[in-house]
């Protein structure tokens, strides 16, 4: 999950100003390879990069546009890297150290390693429930968003379904963190077969999905049409599901690019229908 927001005198953030403004509206259009471009352009141009805290920031920037075009490894191996670095100059507890254990994990999930996602995102969770400040609860709603999917990604759907809707209950917020845990919700719902009630919930997100401001939908994109293709499948009305699955693709394809975990999703449920 990203968070971009207006942060305090210490931190880096999407201020006046701020030489990560740019990355930041890049990233927050879509535009990720400009995005990637301009955060590693910021981090070179600093003149102590290494203690430098827009530097460092400006490469985790770096590597969050590099995971929205699917390079999800690339992404993994720069925040393995940028971790230390963040605890030395934020602090272990810190929002900004959070939220990069917290990204990082959910691309360990685009990766399939499910078990260390959810342990990662459990433990970010708990620290950030206990936290001070107003980006803790958002850091909270993210970690357990990864913590969902990586639920669902191994199957334990009820769970899913319990941590979602408790998560639901405490962000009552209509922005895009409900979208993503409604999202959850949906899939777990779907994995347990439930498909009248996943249809529902993804036609309410869809709803609150187009609702948002335009910079907080794109990371989105695709997914609500493969929560209602999925669903549709399941109910077994094969033609609507199919036309969403091929606009949740396309969609991806032109955002993400081939190699994103969400476009493959895509494509592995047209395969699915091809086969059926």
């Amino acid at each position: 999950m990203k968070i971009f927001r207006p942060r305090g005198r210490n931190d880096a953030g999407q201020q006046t100003g701020s030489p990560l403004a740019q990355a930041i509206a890049l990233y927050q259009a879509g535009r990720y390879a400009e995005a990637e471009a301009e955060a590693r352009a910021v981090a070179e141009a600093r003149p102590r990069p290494r203690d430098d805290h827009h530097a460092q920031m400006a490469l985790s920037i770096a590597a969050l546009a590099t995971g929205a075009q699917g390079r999800h490894a690339e992404a993994v191996t720069a925040y393995d890297a940028l971790l230390p670095v963040f605890g030395r100059i934020f602090g272990a507890e810190h929002p900004q150290t959070l939220k990069l254990r917290s990204d990082r994990a959910q691309c360990l999930s685009a990766l399939a390693r499910h078990a260390e996602c959810e342990a990662e995102c459990a433990a970010v969770a708990s620290v950030a429930a206990r936290g001070k400040g107003p980006d803790m609860p958002l850091i909270a709603a993210a970690a357990r968003n990864g913590l969902i999917y990586a639920l669902n990604a191994q199957g334990r759907h009820p769970e899913a379904e319990a941590l979602a809707r408790e998560a639901l209950a405490a962000h009552r917020e209509p922005d895009r963190f409900m979208v993503v845990l409604r999202l959850g919700l949906a899939r777990s719902l779907n994995g347990q077969s439930r498909h009248e009630e996943a249809l529902a919930e993804a036609e309410r997100t869809g709803e609150l999905h187009r609702g948002l401001p335009e910079e907080q939908r794109g990371p989105e994109i695709g997914a609500v049409q493969l929560a209602t293709a999925t669903a549709l499948l399941g109910l077994h009305r094969s033609t609507e599901a199919r036309t969403h699955a091929e606009a949740a693709h396309t969609a991806c394809l032109t955002a993400f690019g081939p190699t994103h975990h969400r476009t493959s999703e895509a494509r592995e449920l047209l395969d699915r229908m091809q086969g059926a």
